[in-house]
Order: C-alpha cells, then sequence, then structure tokens
C-alpha cells in the first residue's frame, strides 16, 4: 500500500522499498496549459555544476543513463526511471520540476501528484492541488537527496519567474537556438507500471506464482505515445561570468577610457590619496588598505565607505545620493541590499544568516513551537496562539528549571526568528532524540516529543541536573552563544555544565568528582562549578559553545 506523504515529508528510500531501481510518474494538467516536467541532478552545493544531468525532453538520459526521461504513459503527465545504484558521486541530490510552457499560473492545475513505484507497486504518493499554489510558473515538486542514504522529500515549493528562475535557482541560464525541430523519437521500450494491477517487468511478466526478488523497474504490455517536441530547444549551462566587450581605438566611438581601481576606504572615487586638486599625482605609493586618506587642504573630508557625503560634497558629475567610494557599475539602492536579500532553498527551515532562521509553514502539516517574543517578521497568512504547559507542566519547569514559554505559529507564510543576536543552528531527527538546555531552544516542529529528563549525580545542589530531551521526526533550533564545536563523546571528555548546550540521548552523563558547588570558594580555588563526564558508544556527540552562560 502506497504511503500518502504531504508537503515537507521526507523518509528514507530504504524504509519504502529495498529496490533501487524506481519509476518516478508525474500527473499534472490544467485546461488550455502545456507543462514541460524536468529532473536537475544537483551536486553537493545543490548547483546544476553538469549540464549534462539536467534531464528534460531536449536531453532525455544522464551519461550513463541512470536518470532517463520515459514519456507520458500509464496515466502519468510524465514519467522516469531512476537507477540509483548507477548515479555518481558527484550527483548528491534529484529535484523533480514542473514548470509552464507560455503564459498561467499554477493555481489553475486541477489535482495531480508525484509517485514512486517499485517492481510494480506504488510505495509513496504526495498529491498536490492548485490551491497550494498562486502565481508561481514553476514548481519542485519532490526530491531525491543523499543524506548517508538516498531519502525522499515531498517538496511543493513554487518560483513566479518560471523554467528561468527555475535555473538559475541551480546556477544554470536558459538560451534559445533557432533550430529546426528534432525528429521524433520511438518511444523507450521499458515504462511504469499498467494502470490496472499487473505488475510491470523488464521482459515477459513473471509466473503468477514465482517469489519477487528486491522490487526492480518494470514496463507494461504496450507503450504510450510520446509528447511532442518543442519547436525551439532549451539548452541550459552553468552561469559563468561575462567577458568584458574589448575597447575600441583610442578617439573612436565607442572609446572608454581605462577606469580608475576601486577606491580605499574613505577615498572619493577618482581622486589619488594626498592629492591636490589640479596638481600632478605624487610620487609616494598609496596608503595601506583600509587606511583613510586625509582629505586636501581647504577640502571637506571625504564620507566613509558606503556613506552618502553630505548634500553639495559630491565630486563633480556624481549623481546626487549615490554612496561614495562605491563603483559606478554597483551603486543604487538595489545592489546595496542584493546581499541580504531573502534566501529560499525549498525546505521547511531555512537559514538567513547567522542569526536569523526562517520556517515555511506551508510545508509539513504540523506547526511550529517558538519561544514567546522570537519572532522579528512573518508574511502570508500565520496566527500565533500561546502554547500552555498546563498545571503539572509549569511545576515541572519551575521545579527542574527547564519551563519554556512558547507560542504556536500556524497557517500558510514564512516566520522569522531570532533572539538576542544568538547564533541559530537547525538540527533535523530522523526518529533519533537530542538532549538539549531549555534555554538553548530557539523553536522546533511539533511533531517531535519532548520531556524533561533527569541526569543524577552526586554534590549537586538539588541531587540532579535537568535537561529537554526531544525525538522523534523533525526539526529543533538551538542557539549558541558563538560559534560551538561539535566534540565525539570518549572515556575522558569532560565539559562545564555551563558551556554545553547539547549532546546525544544515548550518551551517560557521569559528574565529575572534582567538582566544588560555589565559584571561589576559598583561595585558589579554580573557579569552576559542576563539570560534566560523557561516555558512550562510538558515533556519540556533545556540543559546547564558546561562553559560559
Amino acid at each position: 500500500m502506497a504511503r500518502e506523504f504531504q508537503r515537507g515529508h521526507k523518509a528514507k528510500l530504504s524504509d519504502l522499498t529495498p529496490g533501487t531501481d524506481l519509476y518516478v510518474g508525474v500527473q499534472i494538467a490544467a485546461p488550455g496549459l502545456t507543462f514541460d516536467i524536468s529532473c536537475f541532478g544537483l551536486d553537493a552545493n545543490e548547483q546544476l555544476s553538469d549540464d549534462r544531468y539536467f534531464i528534460f525532453f531536449n536531453q532525455p538520459k544522464s551519461p550513463e543513463e541512470s536518470i532517463q526521461l520515459l514519456g507520458a504513459q500509464s496515466g502519468d503527465t510524465e514519467s522516469f526511471r531512476v537507477t540509483l545504484d548507477r548515479i555518481p558521486a558527484a550527483i548528491q541530490k534529484l529535484s523533480f520540476t514542473a514548470t509552464i510552457d507560455g503564459a498561467g499560473q499554477m493555481s489553475q492545475v486541477g489535482p495531480g501528484y508525484i509517485r514512486i513505484v517499485a517492481g510494480g507497486e506504488e510505495v509513496v504518493r504526495y498529491a498536490f492541488t492548485g490551491s497550494e499554489f498562486t502565481t508561481e510558473r514553476a514548481v519542485m515538486l519532490g526530491d531525491f537527496y543523499l543524506k548517508d542514504v538516498w531519502r525522499f522529500a515531498a517538496v511543493g515549493q513554487g518560483f513566479d519567474g518560471g523554467l528561468e528562475a527555475l535555473l538559475k535557482n541551480f546556477g544554470g541560464e536558459v538560451a534559445e537556438e533557432k533550430e529546426a525541430p528534432a525528429a521524433p523519437q520511438a518511444a523507450p521500450g521499458f515504462a511504469p507500471p499498467a494502470q490496472a494491477t499487473a505488475p510491470p517487468a523488464f521482459a515477459a511478466p513473471p509466473a503468477p506464482q514465482a517469489p519477487q526478488p528486491a522490487p526492480s523497474f518494470g514496463a507494461p504490455p504496450a507503450p504510450a505515445p510520446q509528447q511532442p517536441m518543442h519547436a525551439a530547444p532549451t539548452i541550459a549551462a552553468p552561469l559563468t561570468p561575462q567577458a568584458p566587450p574589448s575597447p575600441a581605438p583610442y578617439g573612436q566611438p565607442g572609446h572608454q577610457p581605462p577606469q580608475p581601481p576601486q577606491p580605499q576606504f574613505g577615498q572619493v572615487p577618482g581622486q589619488i590619496p594626498g592629492q591636490h586638486p589640479g596638481q600632478p599625482a605624487p610620487l609616494a605609493p598609496t596608503p595601506p588598505y583600509g587606511q583613510p586618506a586625509p582629505a586636501p587642504y581647504g577640502q571637506p573630508a571625504p564620507a566613509p565607505y558606503g556613506q552618502p557625503a553630505p548634500f553639495g560634497q559630491q565630486p563633480p558629475g556624481a549623481p546626487q545620493g549615490v554612496p561614495q567610494g562605491l563603483p559606478a557599475a554597483g551603486a543604487g539602492l538595489h545592489a546595496a541590499l542584493q546581499l541580504y536579500k531573502e534566501t529560499a532553498t525549498g525546505q521547511r527551515w531555512t537559514p538567513q544568516n547567522k542569526q536569523l532562521m526562517r520556517v515555511d509553514l506551508t510545508m509539513g502539516g504540523a506547526g511550529v513551537l517558538a519561544r514567546q517574543g522570537s519572532m522579528v517578521m512573518y508574511q502570508g497568512k500565520v496566527d500565533f496562539g500561546y502554547k500552555g504547559a498546563g498545571f503539572v507542566g509549569r511545576v515541572v519547569g519551575n521545579a527542574t528549571g527547564q519551563e519554556m514559554q512558547l507560542m504556536r505559529c500556524t497557517g500558510r507564510g514564512q516566520v522569522f526568528l531570532a533572539e538576542e543576536g544568538s547564533y541559530l543552528h537547525p538540527i533535523e531527527l530522523q526518529g533519533d532524540a537530542i538532549c538539549v538546555s531549555a534555554e538553548s531552544v530557539l523553536a522546533f516542529d511539533e511533531s517531535l516529543q519532548y520531556e524533561v529528563r533527569r541526569v543524577e549525580g552526586h554534590g549537586i545542589p538539588g541531587g540532579a541536573l535537568f535537561t529537554m530531551q526531544f525525538q522523534g521526526t523533525g526539526t529543533v533550533v538551538i542557539k549558541t552563544h558563538g560559534t560551538p564545536v561539535v566534540l565525539p563523546v570518549t572515556p575522558t571528555t569532560f565539559a562545564d555544565c555551563n558551556a554545553v548546550v547539547a549532546w546525544s540521548a544515548a550518551s551517560q552523563v557521569i559528574v565529575s568528582s572534582q567538582v566544588r558547588l560555589r565559584r571561589n570558594a576559598y583561595p585558589g580555588h579554580s573557579g569552576e562549578t559542576v563539570n560534566l563526564q560523557f561516555r558512550g558508544a562510538p558515533g556519540n556527540f556533545i556540543v559546547v559553545q564558546p561562553y559560559e552562560v
């Protein structure tokens, strides 16, 4: 029986099927619209570094044929064959996408899906409708991604710019060429499982009583017609910087004088440090990089780098309001803010920088629990509600120091979270567990289970330490002061309890015997409080921040 996925759901492919020769079918349709369905083979940086792994109507297979485009069949608008054990190591992710060929919006599409079939049996399906989209013209439907093992994720992330925006997101570009239409090719010899119950096979169907091996790709009795080819093929290539045009001869139209080097910090463009207007350049070298040059005698001091000069003090010919010290090509409000634009990766949790986290509530059915007051901005229709711990939870929280004041975020939109400039780190759990102090938790998926865990030890005030344990499938975002370090657990691993942020739940925690109850308890005391010793099998870890709470 096929598992039904919602947007944002993920699973190991080995949990769905033991087979590695898979069929991927996509069904998408809308009145009057035509769709291009493609597969992007991406590297570890999620970039299309090798355009031979952009599989679409004009390039139907990868070089080693680990990814093949099969055409429309068995009720699917488009279909692919994916052989996981033949995919080269450089390809870490396969993104299956659909784009509208021409005008239209994804909100017009009817019920559709992306499904995985192994051995003639459908093992997973992610269904979607046009109500999940608005003005998007391209959408990422699902991903195969390598994280220790191959996994599948239902994505459902759209792009307003269509195929061009999708290609740029993956590091490619669109180039239209005027060529004659390619001759139609014969349909492939094998295809997906039949629409009915007959399981496909590469050759003749197996006998009804024969034992089935590990699921493998199959073929129906008769192939379906192939979709028509496009008149103008689209070529994808990695983005490369454009070479500047060669300069025209001196004195001829189009000649541009050589541009001066980029000004140093605090230097007015075109002015040599220490040079008086109207005088030749001095023979002394320019000041070191980062050191401002003194202003010429009688002239106002230049504005700091990146700041606009006071009105009326701009150099002759410079546009008013443009920050001084910027090259002419990079000036302007749009160029100044381009570095800080929103980052959207198609994932539920996306760091915008080291101190700001973005969560997309439209991906995944469960809400998000976040620390009260951590929301700095949101977009879309988002509801915020108080998350009470109940009477027992408040008593336990007050007694253990692990009380969390939380709010529930639900709806359809994106929420940006931060707190006091702390560094944020999303940790994705796949059925495993992690121990984190409540003070170090910023937000987590509501689908995770969490409880207070006791750490026994003699000589500790109150008889024990306490921490929060998170377990299940979802993401928890922890915050640290500065960049943390992750250490493997060995028999000689010790850490200050005020600096430890998190550790693997399978680790054994023992209180060190050298501890004292207070800092500076007597002259010559080390000043350290409670130290913890960690033990565990290989693979366990602790996370320590360069700061003591």
